[in-house]
């Protein structure tokens, strides 16, 4: 359990809130690439961390993110013109390009000195891994950016769908580091199998185990933490052990335990404190990692059946059961709700808007929830007292950074089983 006062460090994300300041330490994954490919296209509005902003592609392809409000009289640029390398406000004409340079005043007399006195406030960004990721910690202080975890060489297939939900980011990271959990919640689609690894097929995942009652053990990291889930294995159970290792990297990416195929990633961007963009991520070799459409599809997360294709939030609420279908549950389908992503979706929404910590129950298989919670108070309270950010002075590079599964005989250090040997 956490205090009130700690719960309100976990879960407030605005800038000069001790968590707030400890994401914008970091990268952050603001939208996807995909949302903003057409040059001089249509502006996008992009929310993360409490702020708005709007991001364009000019005419040479250039991509800008800037404030949301014109500096001028405060409307909104989402609303502006997209056109001759520069964004171009409605009210009163006043325009802007990439780096937040102001190009036009139409509403000034000409050669007016306030052009070269007014800078709008324009956001470093770099286009990697399916996502546009932005610097929205101090502009004196840019660091160097980093592939993510589930892009470490460049060369890998990201498929990525995008879910906007109403619910506090640290409930759902909790979601992701849960690994008990997948034996209930999705059960019927992470099913036993007697096989020597786990797979995935076009409709299941398969598990070779049909243990729902992991042990847990948990390590802090430089980056985050890392924990194991050790279940007894349907072959071989009296030598070896099932071993699923998740890997949470501090502040926003989880890497869930791979199948035969491909990897699995989650990254979860507060909008605000009250919600949250959910991706869900495949990624690896090109031959073997569903491709976006299928990828979603697999999910039962595609724009226009199951998402509103505009702002990503799901057709399935609390008020229509998260569409729920009963009679298949009678046929045996464990919680009638499709789509892995989903089920976890109703289960936070669920919970409320930030869940009150101080007044829910933990055992034995919350060990990751409870490292988890400890660490991010910890880490956000040790930042406002002027220690380095948690994640940001690693010994190993989020490329290098593994989640694992497999059949492994018992006793295997998997502090180490995973790791990748440095180049």
């Amino acid at each position: 359990m956490l205090s009130v006062q700690e719960n309100e460090v976990l879960t407030q994300v605005s800038k000069g809130t001790p968590m707030g300041d400890l994401m914008r330490q970091h990268w952050t994954p603001v939208c996807l690439s995909e949302e903003v490919t057409e040059r001089d296209g249509t502006p996008l509005l992009v929310e993360a961390l409490g702020m708005r902003m709007v991001a364009f592609r000019n005419t040479k392809g250039e991509l800008g993110l800037l404030d949301e409000r014109c500096p001028h009289r405060l409307a909104s640029l989402v609303l502006g013109r997209n056109e001759d390398c520069g964004l171009r406000c409605l009210y009163h004409g006043w325009k802007f390009d990439v780096a937040g340079n102001v190009v036009a005043m139409s509403s000034e007399p000409e050669g007016s000195p306030l052009m070269s006195k007014v800078k709008h406030r324009a956001y470093p960004t770099v286009e990697a891994a399916g996502f546009v990721w932005a610097w929205l910690g101090d502009p004196e202080t840019v660091p160097e950016f980093q592939p993510p975890a589930f892009c470490p060489t460049g060369t890998e297939r990201v498929s990525i769908l995008k879910i906007r939900i109403p619910a506090n980011w640290a409930q759902m990271t909790e979601g992701q580091i849960d690994s008990a959990h997948s034996s209930s919640l999705h059960s019927s689609d992470m099913v036993p199998a007697r096989v020597d690894s786990a797979g995935a097929t076009d409709s299941k995942w398969l598990r070779p185990s049909t243990d729902k009652s992991p042990r847990m053990q948990a390590a802090t990291t430089d980056y985050g933490f890392q924990y194991v889930a050790i279940r007894r294995p349907i072959k071989q159970a009296a030598t070896h052990d099932y071993l699923r290792i998740t890997q949470y990297i501090a502040p926003y990416t989880s890497l869930i335990p791979p199948n035969s195929s491909y990897n699995v990633a989650t990254v979860i961007v507060p909008v605000d404190d009250g919600a949250s963009m959910f991706h869900f991520i495949a990624w690896g070799d090109p031959e073997d990692t569903p491709d976006t459409q299928s990828w979603r599809a697999f999910a039962s997360a595609v724009p226009g059946e199951d998402l509103d294709p505009v702002t990503w939030a799901t057709y399935g609420t609390m008020e229509n059961r998260f569409r729920q279908d009963r009679d298949l549950m009678k046929e045996g389908n464990f919680t009638g709700i499709k789509g892995i992503p989903n089920q976890d979706i109703a289960m936070w929404v669920s919970m409320g808007t930030i869940v009150d910590r101080s007044d829910d129950v933990l055992g034995a298989s919350d060990i990751a929830i409870v490292e988890f919670r400890r660490l991010m108070v910890d880490a956000a309270i040790a930042m406002a007292n002027g220690a380095p950010a948690l994640g940001t002075a690693c010994r190993l590079p989020q490329a290098q950074i593994a989640s694992y599964q497999g059949v492994v005989p018992k006793g295997s250090d998997w502090r180490a089983i995973w790791q990748t040997p440095a180049p």
